[in-house]
C-alpha cells in the first residue's frame, strides 16, 4: 500500500511540476487559475475527466484518438529526421512500426473492440504509452518483444515472398509494357492504313 501511495505522490509531484512550465497551455490554465481560484491540478484533472468521459460517451472518438495518435508522432518525426542525432530518428520509426502494425490488428478487430465504452479511452491510453519520452514505452516494448522476434524468426520467408512479388510485377509490368507497344504500333499501322 506505501509502494502505490509513493507512486501517486510521485506522479502528482511531476504533473505539478509540469504544470508550472512555461507552454502555451500552462498559461492558459494559469490564467484560468487566477480568475477561477481553482488550482491548474484541479483545472487539469477536470480536462482530463471529462476528455475521458467524452471518449467514452462522445461521438467522434474513433477519429480524435487516432488524430493525437498521429499528429504528435508526425511532428516529432519529421523535428527527428531534421536532427542530427539518430537515436531519435530510431525512436519515431520505431513507433510508426509499432503504430502500423496495431492498425492492422485493429482493422480486423475494431467491429468487436470499438462496441466496448472503454475501448477509445484505453486506445488513447495505449498509444500515449507508445509515445511516452521515457525508455519503457510501449512502441520499444512491442517491438523487441513481439515484432523484432517474429521479423527476425521469419526474415528469409518474408524475403523470398517480397522477391517473388518483385518478380510478378516484373513480368506484369514488363507483359503490360509489351501489349501496350503492341496496340500502340497497331493503332498507328491502322491510321496510316485509313489514310
Amino acid at each position: 500500500m506505501a509502494a502505490v501511495q509513493n507512486a501517486v505522490n510521485t506522479a502528482k509531484e511531476n504533473l505539478e511540476k509540469w504544470l508550472e512550465e512555461k507552454n502555451y497551455f500552462t498559461d492558459l490554465l494559469g490564467k484560468v487559475e487566477e480568475k477561477t481560484k481553482v488550482k491548474k491540478l484541479y483545472l487539469f484533472l477536470g480536462i482530463v475527466g471529462v476528455f475521458s468521459l467524452y471518449l467514452i460517451f462522445g461521438y467522434g472518438a474513433h477519429m480524435i484518438v487516432t488524430a493525437l495518435g498521429f499528429a504528435y508522432p508526425a511532428y516529432q518525426s519529421v523535428k527527428a529526421v531534421e536532427s542530427v542525432q539518430k537515436d531519435d530518428d530510431t525512436q519515431w520509426l520505431i513507433y510508426w512500426v509499432v503504430f502500423g502494425c496495431f492498425n492492422i490488428v485493429e482493422f480486423f478487430s475494431d467491429i468487436l473492440l470499438s462496441w466496448f465504452p472503454l475501448y477509445f479511452l484505453t486506445k488513447l491510453i495505449f498509444l500515449g504509452w507508445c509515445m511516452a519520452p521515457v525508455s519503457w514505452n510501449g512502441s520499444d516494448t512491442i517491438y523487441n518483444k513481439v515484432i523484432k522476434p517474429f521479423v527476425l524468426k521469419h526474415q528469409k520467408k518474408i524475403d523470398s515472398a517480397i522477391d517473388k512479388v518483385g518478380e510478378q510485377v516484373d513480368k506484369y509490368a514488363k507483359e503490360a509494357k509489351d501489349a501496350a507497344t503492341e496496340a500502340a504500333i497497331r493503332a498507328a499501322t491502322e491510321n496510316k492504313k485509313d489514310e
